[in-house]
């Protein structure tokens, strides 16, 4: 009998104690665009959280630091406070520049468990809505030097970025209800970005929703399409 307890207690003591855990929740780091702070994301949040992921979203200086500190220091600092690298995918879910601030870590940081990016409003090749805020010195002080780096010149962001090598799918809006930028903007746009300027060489999906650029961050059909997208790896799309 004694020798059969010490059998059992030998073999329970070589159990994993966690054998009976549930996995680790995929991670989403949502990241917000210029001038804005992680509020903006929040419904997102909230949706992510309630979907079983582990959420982190993130406030950044997108005013007052440069892109490319936000890309190769701030960011990675941040997501190692977070412990993103323990999750089993990680996934991102961007506004605006914030598109741009994940294309050029990516470019330069990859992680290993890199899963899918959902873009909202990105201008992927500048916005010429940038390039005319620029010349505006009220707008330009507000929303710092990143600004004249969201257009079209030679400087810009965007032409330090390639193609993506990752799963991204991209929701554009057209409902451009900015009544100083949707006028100068060419073909169909959200009132900061056009629906071409979104688009990105490599992209699985792409998706039009009649909202403008900001205000999609809080309609229940993006933040539905984001779901499907982190799920799936594509958007549902309306039967012709």
């Amino acid at each position: 009998m004694k020798a059969l307890l010490c059998l059992l207690l030998t073999f329970c003591s070589v159990l994993p104690m966690n054998a009976n855990s549930p996995p680790a929740p995929d991670c989403v780091v949502l990241l917000h665009g210029i001038g804005m702070r992680s509020y903006v994301m929040k419904r997102l949040e909230s949706a992510l959280r309630d979907s079983g992921y582990r959420v982190v979203n993130i406030s950044y200086p997108s005013r007052t630091m440069a892109f490319e500190e936000l890309a190769g220091t701030y960011l990675p600092a941040q997501l190692q406070k977070h412990d993103v690298a323990s999750a089993p995918h990680l996934h991102f879910v961007t506004h605006s520049l914030g598109s741009l601030l994940v294309r050029k870590f990516i470019q330069e940081s990859r992680p290993a468990n890199l899963g899918r990016v959902v873009m909202t409003g990105p201008p992927n090749h500048g916005s010429t809505a940038a390039d005319q805020a620029k010349e505006n010195d009220l707008l330009r002080k507000f929303l710092g030097g990143n600004l004249v780096r969201l257009g079209t010149g030679e400087d810009a962001i965007v032409r330090t970025l390639g193609p993506a090598d990752f799963e991204v799918g991209i929701i554009a809006g057209e409902l451009p209800v900015n009544p100083v930028f949707g006028r100068v903007l060419a073909g169909k746009n959200d009132g900061a970005v056009t629906l071409e300027s979104a688009k990105l060489e490599g992209m699985s999906d792409f998706l039009v929703v009649p909202y403008s650029h900001t205000l999609m961050l809080w309609r229940s059909e993006v933040v539905d399409q984001v779901r499907n997208f982190l799920q799936t790896g594509k958007f549902v799309h309306a039967q012709p």
